[in-house]
């Protein structure tokens, strides 16, 4: 089956990696037409460095040719560029299926993707994956497990025919929102942790602060709608456990720079540098829990010790003064 890609960065190439070894049509689409000859000249994607991507994945700037004819879209791009490049596709997805794989929340809107494509594309064949996988290992081949979250079974079994291999496992469920939050919310939950590793935390203290993060966002799900067992989900804690113990996480990097006293220019430099999905999703999830009167101090505190005059310290106090 023919397959679209909307995004041309390491997670898109990644995924377009596995749906080619499955024999599927991938063409992967970016907005900007010198990526895309670069792309295809190279066979690189700039990301993923070293890492030669198959002659049969077709890469484009050309949005109509790239969906034209394709089973269904995925969609691969920061949440903060969702809404224009939904708004682009409008006139080309038709009636097809579109399976996210971006995470994050909107921040103007505290909309979740998957709101996000309903609206602008009036439809509900919305599909999401989500789990622990970094770009690099999916495309080494590693065994990974993602959920895939779906209310129709039809697009269920039509993505993970697509997906599933030897190597590449998706666990189905119909809790999108869920879903959604897990990703979203790990990034977030990812900074405090390298806080906590920047200041010399033992591992001790970072499982404790992972498992309380368990709780707090399994009440997130629940008071949003979704189905809290989701929480126990490759979406959900299997994410979460990667990207908070791992400094192949930007996010939990960044958390290091901070907790270890990294200078103003340190911090802004890594910031000004490199894409933190959690600094975007902290100041949306912070915004969705007031205006929901969902009480999460974890995420007020991270907000504080951002954005704030709280003290890295002040994390590693919470945690032992919380009931």
């Amino acid at each position: 089956m023919k397959v679209c890609i909307l995004g041309a960065g390491a997670y898109g190439s990644a995924l377009a990696t596995v749906l080619n070894e499955n024999n599927n049509e991938v063409v992967m689409w970016t907005r900007f037409e010198e990526e895309a000859n670069s792309m295809t000249s190279s066979r690189e994607c700039s990301k993923l460095p070293g890492i030669k991507l198959d002659s049969k994945i077709q890469i484009t700037s050309d949005l109509e040719s790239a969906c034209k004819d394709a089973e269904f879209i995925l969609l691969a791009i920061p949440t903060a560029f969702t809404r224009d490049v939904l708004i682009l596709v409008k006139d080309y997805i038709g009636d097809k299926p579109l399976c996210i794989a971006s995470k994050g929340i909107e921040q103007n809107t505290c909309m979740f993707v998957s709101d996000i494509a309903s609206e602008i594309l009036n439809s509900n064949k919305i599909a999401a994956i989500s789990g622990p996988s970094f770009a690099i290992d999916v495309v080494n081949g590693v065994p990974v497990g993602l959920t895939l979250a779906c209310k129709d079974s039809e697009i269920t079994d039509l993505i993970y025919k697509a997906f599933c291999n030897e190597h590449f496992k998706l666990r189905p469920c119909d809790d999108i929102i869920g879903t959604e939050i897990c990703g979203a919310i790990k990034n977030v939950i990812a900074i405090a942790s390298g806080i906590l590793d920047g200041m010399g935390m033992p591992e001790s203290t970072s499982a404790m602060f992972i498992t309380e993060s368990v709780h707090d966002i399994k009440s997130l799900i629940q008071g949003l709608g979704g189905n809290g067992s989701t929480i126990t989900s490759f979406a959900g804690f299997g994410d979460l456990l990667l990207t908070a113990t791992s400094s192949k996480s930007r996010n939990y990097s960044f958390g290091h720079l901070i907790g270890s006293g990294a200078s103003k220019e340190e911090v802004n430099e890594y910031i000004n540098n490199t894409t933190i999905e959690g600094l975007y999703t902290l100041k949306s999830i912070h915004k969705l829990i007031e205006n929901k009167n969902i009480e999460m101090p974890i995420i007020d505190l991270i907000d504080e010790i951002i954005y704030g005059d709280k003290e890295p310290k002040d994390l590693v106090n919470f945690l032992i003064e919380k009931p």
